[in-house]
């Protein structure tokens, strides 16, 4: 099985995102479906420093989240992205915790959702109306991964998107890796921009 090229650019999104101090604690986990064999996609190891560059970076897991040929243990979230998988035709999801993406989603974590507009970078959502406006949903978190899996598959409409879970991150998804993280990108700059006007305003 063939899957350097995907392997590549898995590192090179790890490394962008270490870069910016997003896998704190070995938090995070990133996944990319191989394009020979879509039944199959490379995920992070489970308990990895992800600051630094290893063979056993990723591992090769089915659909089902189960390793494929290897004894290293898969990120204990893969179940997360075996649903984007399995219900989008997305090819790459991302999942990291940040202070920013935290915070917005513990304000909002009772509407369920939060609304984002008057901003440039909905655009990357491809979304180019004028006054246009972007929710992103917010799920409970679960410390039963299956359940927290689960969670997201109502907002499984589309190949690309983005779920924020309660004090525990964002999962973005796209139809190839440089749009999955232009997503995280975008929605992490949407946060801290809220978190960032809503202070000085209270200050003011």
């Amino acid at each position: 099985m063939n899957y350097k090229n995907e392997w590549i650019t898995l590192a090179d999104i790890k490394k962008d995102f270490a870069q910016r101090d997003w896998f704190m604690g070995t938090s995070g986990n990133l996944a990319l479906r191989l394009a020979q064999h879509p039944e199959h996609f490379l995920v992070t190891a489970s308990g990895k420093d992800k600051t630094k560059v290893t063979p056993e970076d990723f591992l090769v897991v089915d659909l089902a989240g189960q390793a494929v040929s290897t004894t290293l243990k898969p990120s204990a979230e893969t179940l997360l992205h075996c649903e984007i998988f399995s219900h989008t035709k997305a090819q790459c999801s991302l999942h990291v915790h940040t202070v920013a993406n935290n915070v917005v989603s513990d304000i909002f974590a009772k509407q369920q959702a939060v609304t984002f507009q008057d901003n440039e970078l909905i655009k990357a959502f491809d979304i180019w109306e004028e006054d246009a406006q972007l929710t992103i949903p917010i799920v409970k978190n679960a410390a039963h991964i299956p359940t927290l899996a689960a969670s997201f598959i109502p907002h499984l409409t589309s190949d690309r998107g983005a779920v924020l879970i309660h004090n525990h991150g964002i999962t973005a998804w796209g139809r190839t890796a440089l749009e999955a993280k232009k997503i995280v990108e975008a929605v992490e700059f949407l946060c801290q921009c809220y978190i960032t006007t809503a202070t000085l305003r209270r200050n003011l």
